[in-house]
């Protein structure tokens, strides 16, 4: 997928990602732009989970809400 395309993904589903992981903030929703491991990174860091917590969450979240990377 080209980065245009993950790009405007991401900003259609910006707001869900704030609504799953509430505690990022919008300085780090800018940071990540649709970056996976940014994201996974992110969410580690604020909320103290283990990769693999990361991981199984963001398959979760991208089956639930038909994104894809």
């Amino acid at each position: 997928m080209n980065e245009d395309r993950i790009s405007g993904n991401w900003k259609q589903f910006k707001g869900k990602v704030k609504e799953k992981w509430g505690k990022l903030t919008d300085d780090d929703l800018n940071v990540i732009e649709g970056k996976r491991e940014q994201l996974a990174g992110r969410i580690q860091e604020r909320y103290g989970y283990k990769k693999e917590q990361v991981e199984k969450e963001l398959k979760s979240w991208e089956d639930t809400n038909k994104f894809k990377w």
